[in-house]
């Protein structure tokens, strides 16, 4: 009886010894950058176990070498300690080794990037950065030109500011200005691609398709009626004054 304690106690701190602290090199989400892990198995399953104790460590090893290289592959390394929970918390669950019978195992994971790995990633992060600036100041320009050229008016003082302007094809191009600002108006800015707004484009472009101004004082007659009968007196207020030819005052609208 004494010699069976014994040598599973012998078992079980061989396969221990195999599993304490092994490291592991994982790739992160970024190509070329990657983690540097140190993984202290436990087996949960007392001896004796179904295969010799140098196979289970390794298979245990192995298991959690490829649990670990799953999950750390979709983590930032820019986001250390993200990384860390992540992994931590999936290498921390119950596991088992196909064995019969089963060996049940966890472990505990430390995660760091070494000296060129953290060196790479500040270089990642600084062309980010620039880029982020590049992008930002280009389609901040793109969003302030389209918006002043979709005025007719605008487009008309950029002809004529050429050199080369020719005063008698003036109306010529006023004709086309039109068109011209149209096509500009359809540019909308990130933050302003929602429902909402395209909702807005296509109840302009349906009140444009009534030229006739009865035709416009009717349609908005039935927009404040609509707004009315929705319980938006606001709204409604703001839609008869477009009927009578005006914006109305935020102040009078209110009272």
């Amino acid at each position: 009886m004494a010699s069976t304690h014994w040598s599973r106690r012998r078992a079980r701190k061989a396969v221990q010894r195999g599993l304490t602290r092994f490291e592991v090199r994982l790739r992160s989400a970024c190509p070329g950058i990657g983690f540097t892990a140190r993984i202290t198995a436990t087996v949960l399953t007392e001896p004796p176990y179904p295969s010799p104790v140098e196979e289970i460590a390794g298979a245990v090893r192995t298991s959690l070498r490829d649990a670990a290289s799953k999950v750390s592959k979709t983590c930032d390394p820019a986001d250390l300690a993200s990384a860390r929970d992540l992994c931590g918390q999936h290498l921390a669950r119950v596991r088992q080794l196909p064995t019969d019978p089963p060996v049940e195992f966890t472990a505990e994971l430390t995660l760091d990037l070494l000296p060129d790995d953290r060196a790479a990633v500040a270089a990642l992060l600084a062309a980010q950065r620039r880029q982020a600036v590049t992008d930002t100041l280009r389609q901040q320009k793109t969003d302030a030109l389209a918006a002043e050229l979709a005025d007719p008016a605008a487009l008309l003082v950029r002809w004529l500011e050429r050199d080369n302007a020719d005063w008698t094809q003036l109306a010529r191009f006023a004709d086309e200005a039109n068109t011209l600002a149209e096509a500009f108006a359809r540019h909308r800015p990130e933050d302003e691609r929602s429902v909402e707004h395209e909702a807005v484009e296509v109840l302009r472009e349906f009140l444009a398709s009534f030229p006739d101004h009865t035709q416009k004082r009717m349609l908005y007659t039935l927009l404040a009626a609509g707004m009315d009968s929705a319980h938006r007196p606001l709204h409604a207020a703001k839609a008869q004054a477009l009927v009578n030819g005006h914006a109305p005052a935020e102040r009078g609208a209110e009272s």
